[in-house]
């Protein structure tokens, strides 16, 4: 046995976990006694180091380069404990967590699947891999390409937000607006949520890794061919089928099957319409006829009406001038309004046509949208197709018989239908009025306008002045219900008369003075200036004269002034005529005397001067009671004065005889 030796062969991988190929080992199988210790390890055949250096290359070549921050591909090696066991063709395997797949339930040993480095070697000297950040970095590649090349891309749709919906597109949650949903017009979002659909990227934002996806791209995109085809082939006149899949105040766009049309508003109807919602629904199914299209710009004018005959040319024989026809008002103008006989035909009620009367009519007032009448037929042209109404003409022309009805000077109520500055409108009954002049409304006052007498809506005794059936007028009055007073009031009020008034209303110019019954007279701004020097104010009594009366123009002018000038003139001539009556009682009694006495002692011309001034003094007192105290007591020492000059004019003449 000692001379026997054992050659064990060394594995390739333990040969390649020493990095180094041994060949044979030579063991000699002698007593441990005669071992050689020294002998060491020169019974293993080493390589050199060139060697070694090649044949690590060449093992470190069939190995995967790895680099951190990479996604990289992977096979699933096991699935053991809640973990999955890599094989990355490293120096060792990778562990990746299982909840990490829970989107591949089906998942097996065999599939290939890309992770993401985050760590080549961590504390125990295991890579650090994640499968959640490589589907995000895969996601957003795939969503770079879609948006530069068009590729499409499936998501599933979680859920809904404000102005549309959130897809999951492979990881990422990117924005579907609810314009970009479908070709149609989509209501109810819930429905979408929870669908898998394919999309396109519209938008990205690189900063935020953020995009905006459309599903109606792909279906435009589907259409686009078939709507070339339906261009191709589209001419006037020609009839489709269509769906109503959008309503707006202007018209109706319609589905024809891949390519859109419009239909205006104008043209879904012969009648008038104020929305199509009046006729149209969504989703309707209706055959429309073509009026126009334009191939570069892929628009397509529909119409609705056109396929039935227009109401004119089926319009019955029997509506002719003179026929009476019933209807709804559907549009309303300053200059009339439209009556629809039938969808399509209408007839034009003017202002005129409205009321036998004279008085201007607001056709909006009297009119309202969707009012059933009935209307006479004036005039009618087929070919035109223009129609004029009448309502007036539906009841008997009243001024006809106006003299017979309303004769001269007759007496009537009226109401009142509208007032100016000129005078009061007044409706006798439908179709019959006339106007009362603001100079007719009453014989004693004078209105600025008809306003301060009445209004609108009131009742009103009135005569008839004036007609003129020709031009269907009347010309009322309501003063003359009453007999002209101013016959009477020239003898109440004549010129040179003096009366109270009060003060109404006054400006610079002048005053307006009410007088006894009622009656107003005028003063010019001089003529009430009172003794004072001031003027009067409202409301205040003063005692005018009269200064003109005029009957034929209904005038009175007072003055103030002048009452004052007269007092005084009168107060003069009162103290004058008193002064002479004084100076011809003394010289009567100086006559007497002289004629009585021959001559007289001094003595006795004293006693008739005590006699004279007695004589004097009473009829100073009288005087006194006749005039005002304060003319009085200006007079009484002016005749005092003169008394007293006569007396010693008398006395010196006595003395001169004796």
């Amino acid at each position: 046995m000692a001379d026997e030796k054992v050659v064990t062969d060394v594995t390739s991988a333990e040969a390649e976990a020493a990095g180094q190929v041994v060949q044979e080992v030579v063991v000699d199988n002698t007593p441990h006694d005669e071992f050689d210790w020294d002998a060491g390890k020169r019974q293993v055949n080493i390589y050199s180091e060139s060697d070694h250096e090649k044949f690590l290359k060449e093992y470190e070549s069939t190995l995967s380069e790895i680099s951190e921050f990479k996604v990289v591909s992977g096979t699933v090696k096991a699935i053991h404990g809640g973990d999955v066991v890599l094989d990355l063709n490293f120096k060792s395997d990778g562990l990746v967590s299982l909840s990490e797949f829970r989107d591949t339930p089906d998942m097996a040993v065999g599939d290939s699947v890309d992770v993401y480095v985050e760590q080549q070697e961590d504390a125990r000297g295991q890579l650090v891999l994640s499968r959640r950040k490589a589907k995000l970095i895969n996601a957003w590649e795939n969503i770079k390409d879609s948006y530069e090349n068009g590729t499409v891309l499936k998501g599933v749709i979680i859920s809904k937000t404000k102005g549309g919906l959130i897809v999951d597109l492979q990881g990422l949650e990117t924005f579907l607006p609810g314009s970009q949903i479908d070709i149609k017009p989509i209501i109810d979002y819930d429905s979408y949520v929870g669908k898998m659909m394919e999309f396109k990227v519209v938008k990205i934002n690189e900063v935020i890794k953020n995009a905006v996806v459309s599903h109606k791209a792909l279906i435009e995109s589907d259409l686009a061919e078939q709507r070339d085809q339906i261009l191709a082939g589209l001419e006037k006149g020609q009839v489709l089928e269509g769906v109503v899949k959008n309503i707006t105040d202007f018209g109706a766009f319609m589905d024809l099957g891949g390519v859109d049309g419009l239909l205006y508003i104008t043209d879904i109807s012969w009648g008038r319409i104020n929305h199509p919602e009046e006729v149209l629904e969504l989703n309707q199914k209706i055959n429309v006829v073509v009026l126009d299209f334009d191939e570069n710009k892929r628009r397509i004018s529909l119409g609705l009406k056109q396929l039935t005959p227009h109401p004119w040319q089926v319009l019955d024989e029997t509506i002719a001038e003179g026929s009476t026809v019933k209807g709804k008002i559907v549009n309303i103008e300053d200059y009339g309004a439209f009556l629809e006989i039938t969808p399509g035909v209408e007839g034009l009620i003017h202002v005129s046509e409205i009321s036998w009367g004279s008085q201007p009519i607001n056709s909006r007032e009297y009119f309202s949208i969707n009012q059933m009448l009935e209307a006479k037929v004036v005039t009618i042209d087929r070919e035109d197709r223009k129609m004029s109404l009448s309502i007036k003409q539906m009841s008997k022309d009243p001024w006809s018989e106006i003299g017979e009805k309303f004769p001269l000077d007759s007496s009537h109520k009226g109401k009142v239908k509208n007032l100016t500055q000129y005078g009061v409108f007044v409706e006798l009954e439908d179709g019959i009025g006339g106007m009362v002049h603001i100079s007719d409304l009453s014989w004693t006052k004078r209105y600025s306008h008809a306003k301060e007498f009445t209004s609108v809506g009131k009742e009103i005794d009135v005569v008839i002045l004036e007609i003129d059936a020709d031009n269907r007028k009347l010309s009322l009055g309501h003063k003359q219900l009453e007999e002209n007073p101013w016959q009477t009031f020239e003898k109440v009020f004549p010129s040179g008369s003096y009366h109270e008034a009060t003060v109404i209303k006054r400006d610079d110019r002048g005053a307006i003075l009410q007088l006894p019954y009622g009656l107003e007279a005028y003063a010019p701004s001089k003529h009430v200036k009172k003794e004072d020097n001031t003027f009067a104010e409202l409301d205040e009594v003063l005692t005018v004269k009269v200064i003109e009366f005029n009957r034929d123009d209904k005038r009175i002018i007072v003055s103030h002034a002048r009452y004052v000038e007269d007092i005084q003139r009168e107060a003069r001539g009162e103290e004058i005529k008193e002064q002479q009556k004084e100076r011809n009682e003394v010289r009567s009694a100086v006559k007497k005397t002289q004629s009585n006495v021959e001559r007289s002692t001094l003595g006795d011309i004293g006693a008739l001067a005590a006699l004279q001034a007695q004589f004097t003094e009473a009829k100073a007192e009288e005087a006194l009671a006749e005039e005002p105290k304060a003319e009085a007591k200006k007079a009484e020492p002016k005749a005092e004065a003169k008394a007293e000059e006569k007396v010693t004019v008398t006395n010196d003449k006595s003395e001169e005889e004796e």
